[in-house]
């Protein structure tokens, strides 16, 4: 079994104070730009090589970053430099197990100061088990990462499409000049017309209509300010997830540690009418407008401020609508429907008025075949990417301790 040696991280590494650098948010650069709290921008010329650990100085955030790639930090954080041969992903979770982001000088502004971390105790393991064990946890991480990529590409594939065909009318313009539509089969550019017509909403493709939600959808579930009752005894830790506004954001369910739920029993007596596939969140109040797709089988209890909408197979099909929904058109005319000062939301009654284009069925569910099974996919990598992080959250305290080794054995040489 290998042994580990006990030492300060100010015997082991030290702590280099980044540069101001101006107009990074605004750059195209090639080397990435970190602050206190992220990545943050682009330059033309890094600070650092890469592999590199940054690590946040001040904010009441100071988060704890790993590039491969030479990078540029900022005057707000500090970039680690390794007194003797480290291997850096080792030495980037070995720095978030100890929580250094978390150390506070007690400052009115919230600062990690080099003294405080420097005089701090931790176990080093010799350099092959570090490279092992950032290599179970970076592989985790790799593979998040990719996830996060597809889902960037397959969101960008769905909106290109649903612009071209929705927003653009590519397919009908291209009739309309007398070329054939671009990357269309013969099947799909038939369904398009050549010519256009007027509409409340501008000019729209000839023989397609504009209706309204409550034209376009079967069912609207409000629950604007109602949360089920008895929350003090009836919220548990475990059961169905209750979502409400403060979950939903850019298309995702977001804060899960923020999740409450709810028993069978109350779900039974709280949700008359379930979520099914296909159904569309929507958040009415702070924020409004946010939106999320149920392209995958669960079960959601609604709570505060959100509003759950099914589209009416007769004339909207359910993938066509969300990204309606997102468009910027109909995001503007649910947000000019908004009333208040303070907090800006909208009634339901504002809701069934809202414009939507309807296109002929078979054109949307054309579109909904690449819609539907690209939102799908965005899902089930954000559910593979959340088992993979609780993986790899419950891993790195036991690799970065003397619980586990990579062999599976306990290492030798610190006490516990």
């Amino acid at each position: 079994m290998s042994e580990w040696r006990a030492s300060t991280w100010g015997e082991e590494i030290s702590l280099e104070y980044g540069k101001a650098l101006r107009d990074y948010d605004k750059a195209s650069g090639k080397y990435r730009v970190f602050g206190s709290n992220g990545p943050i921008g682009w330059t033309d010329k890094p600070l650092a090589s890469g592999p590199g650990v940054i690590l946040g100085r001040k904010g009441a955030y100071r988060g704890i970053e790993f590039s491969r790639a030479p990078f540029f930090v900022i005057d707000t954080a500090y970039y680690v430099v390794p007194k003797s041969e480290f291997d850096m992903r080792w030495l980037y979770y070995a720095i978030k197990y100890h929580k250094l982001g978390e150390i506070d000088d007690g400052s009115p502004i919230p600062s990690t100061t080099r003294s405080a971390v420097y005089v701090r105790d931790f176990d080093v393991p010799p350099l092959a088990e570090q490279k092992a064990i950032a290599a179970v946890l970076g592989a985790l991480d790799d593979k998040i990462e990719l996830n996060r990529r597809m889902n960037a590409t397959l969101e960008a594939m769905a909106r290109a499409l649903f612009q071209s065909w929705f927003v653009d009318f590519d397919p009908v313009r291209a009739k309309l000049d007398g070329r054939p539509p671009a990357a269309l089969d013969p099947a799909t550019a038939a369904l398009f017309p050549d010519s256009f017509q007027d509409s409340s909403i501008g000019p729209i493709p000839h023989g397609w209509t504009v209706g309204t939600i409550e034209d376009a959808t079967s069912l609207i579930i409000d629950y604007r300010g109602r949360t089920p009752k008895k929350l003090g005894s009836d919220w548990s830790s475990t059961g169905i997830p209750a979502v409400s506004a403060k979950n939903v954001k850019g298309g995702r369910l977001v804060r899960p540690d923020m999740f409450n739920f709810v028993s069978e029993e109350l779900y039974e007596r709280w949700m008359k009418d379930k979520l099914a596939l296909g159904d569309i969140l929507m958040t009415s109040e702070a924020p409004l407008g946010e939106l999320y797709y149920l392209a995958l089988d669960a079960r959601f209890c609604l709570s505060q401020r959100i509003f759950a909408m099914r589209a009416n197979p007769a004339v909207c099909e359910s993938a066509f609508l969300y990204y309606w929904l997102e468009s910027p058109a109909c995001q503007t005319d649910i947000i000019n429907r908004g009333t208040g000062t303070t907090v800006e939301g909208i009634r339901q009654s504002e809701l069934r008025r809202v414009s939507v284009l309807l296109p002929p069925l078979p054109i949307q569910k054309a579109a909904a075949t690449f819609l539907g099974a690209w939102t799908e996919q965005v899902h089930r990598n954000e559910e593979q990417s959340r088992t993979l992080a609780t993986l790899r959250d419950s891993l790195l305290p036991k690799l970065l301790s003397v619980e586990l080794s990579v062999d599976g054995k306990q290492p030798s040489g610190v006490a516990g």
